[in-house]
């Protein structure tokens, strides 16, 4: 009995060395050998899944993405409104105007104030606009002499030449404007030099009459 135990745990030592032998064999031929990277083996690499899209017959395939977001409709185009003018900022007129001023462009010397008459709704010119200037002289009186009627060209544009209004009562210097136009509101204003100053821009716009 001892003998047939000892046989057979021979047997099974000898089979299993075998197994063994195979397992490394294989597992050899595997790491090195013409069965690498063959189909025969597992992959260790990560599987990656590649998706199919199934377009039924008779469909249009589906546009790349680039595509289909080029053929997005833009949005309208705002067509921007004409350009419009602030309307000159109106002023006192003052114990001292006088309808019937001479037409002239100048009473005196030492300060040049032009511009030009445009309209607050699309900013163009106004032809043929009247605009009365009145001022005091140097002495701070007001006088006929000093007094003008000047009409704006075909551009809108006018120039009127005087002395350096002086400051009188209190108040800095100053030349008084009246300007009126078919069509449009009267205007009165005033401009206000910077002491020293021998030119000036002044545009004045007018409002539209209702």
């Amino acid at each position: 009995m001892e003998g047939r135990s000892s046989a057979g745990l021979g047997m099974r030592t000898m089979k299993q060395r075998i197994i063994w032998g195979i397992l490394g064999g294989w597992l050899f031929l595997a790491a090195c050998g013409p069965f690498r990277g063959s189909n025969l083996l597992p992959s260790m690499e990560p599987t990656r899944t590649i998706a199919v899209t199934t377009v039924p017959a008779g469909f249009p395939a589906p546009l790349p993405a680039v595509t289909r977001s080029a053929v997005l409709e833009s949005p309208p185009s705002l067509t921007p409104s004409p350009e419009s003018c602030a309307p000159t900022p109106p002023d006192a007129l003052g114990p001292f105007y006088e309808p019937g001023a001479p037409v002239r462009d100048r009473v005196g010397e030492g300060h040049v104030l032009r511009g030009v008459v445009r309209s607050s709704r699309d900013c163009s010119p106004i032809p043929g606009a009247q605009i009365e200037f009145w001022l005091a002289g140097p002495d701070g009186q007001y006088a006929d002499a000093y007094r003008a009627t000047v009409f704006s060209g075909p551009d809108g544009a006018y120039r009127f030449a005087s002395h350096f209004p002086p400051s009188y009562g209190g108040r800095p210097p100053h030349i008084h404007i009246r300007i009126t136009a078919p069509g449009y509101q009267t205007l009165v204003t005033q401009y206000y030099p910077q002491p020293g100053q021998t030119e000036g821009i002044f545009d004045l716009v007018l409002i539209p009459a209702r």
